[in-house]
């Protein structure tokens, strides 16, 4: 039996809070027309997570709000950001949107998962979430 793998077969299970997920379907229904690619990727990771109540989200995944170190095999760089919303997004402060390719395939995700996922320039790259520490309260 030849069996291809899709991309889906090669993506690590999700956990996301129901607020997040609701959130991230919204946004991902309204850039539709101005980011197909985003929002297409996005409402895919949000369809297939485990939805769970916020306290249930375990610690090392990958929130809104979450700082997140990851490595890029690709480029063998390790970099760490908070994933925000779209308008608390500044790159240069370390801040980066939701909505960008790095934070739509690095939600849900838990230290130690990694996903091939696509470059803006279409190749795909593998990410792999090395730590995650919560929001400041």
């Amino acid at each position: 039996m030849n069996e291809e793998a899709t991309s889906q077969d090669l993506r690590p299970p999700l956990l996301m809070s129901e607020e997040d997920n609701n959130r991230l379907s919204s946004l991902a229904g309204a850039i539709a027309k101005r980011s197909p690619l985003v929002a297409r990727l996005l409402a895919e990771e949000v369809d297939r997570a485990d939805v769970v109540p916020a306290g249930q989200v375990t610690a090392g995944t990958v929130a809104i709000g979450s700082f997140v170190e990851y490595r890029d095999a690709t480029t063998g760089e390790e970099r760490r950001f908070q994933v925000v919303l779209p308008p608390e997004a500044d790159f240069a402060e370390g801040r980066i949107s939701i909505l960008s390719l790095v934070g739509a395939g690095l939600i849900g995700m838990s230290e130690g998962q990694s996903i091939d996922w696509p470059a803006g320039d279409g190749r795909l790259r593998r990410l792999t979430v090395l730590r995650v520490a919560p929001p400041p309260e």
